[in-house]
């Protein structure tokens, strides 16, 4: 309990200056339709990467929307799903790096031993569900991380992010 308040003051900061954004400059979807129609296809793609590394609070679905106005629909879907898993990847290994903060190292593996053992059995699923459902795949590639769950099975249940966007693609697609 203690630690979500210390980790309240910058969300809340961050969030006060998302909402002082939204109203007194310009609506936050406008802004991002503003970003994506001024920006060339790097541009989006640098943006979306970022986005995704960065607990993934943009929804790529409108990432996916964009692609299909694109001249090159498939290949945009594919770069976006592949800089998605990338941006996962990299959450992963911030997750693997903030264990050498002793502070969080301290608290996961002495306040948390119990759910370490339950979450380390069962982060693979984690994962595959980041990967497929509308939730931040960073934010469970960051716990998977934080976990030490073996890269090598994050690599194999991560590909499932691909599956998502080839879904999500051919269902946005057909609507836009």
């Amino acid at each position: 309990m203690e630690s979500i308040k210390k980790s309240m003051p910058p969300v809340l900061v961050v969030v006060g200056l998302l909402v002082i954004f939204h109203f007194a400059v310009m609506p936050i979807p406008d802004a991002l339709e503003l970003a994506v129609a001024e920006l060339p296809n790097y541009g989006v793609l640098a943006f979306f990467f970022v986005s995704e590394t960065i607990l993934g609070l943009i929804p790529p679905e409108l990432f996916i929307a964009w692609a299909g106005k694109t001249s090159e629909p498939a290949l945009n879907l594919f770069f976006i799903a592949l800089l998605s898993y990338l941006g996962g990847m990299c959450s992963y290994f911030i997750g693997r790096w903030s264990l050498k903060i002793p502070a969080i190292h301290n608290y996961l593996e002495v306040k948390m031993a119990k759910q370490l053992i339950m979450a380390r059995k069962w982060g693979g699923i984690l994962i595959a569900v980041g990967a497929l459902l509308p939730l931040p795949f960073s934010v469970g590639s960051l716990v998977a991380g934080m976990l030490r769950y073996p890269f090598k099975y994050w690599v194999i249940i991560g590909l499932l992010r691909f599956l998502r966007f080839a879904l999500y693609g051919a269902a946005i697609f057909s609507v836009v």
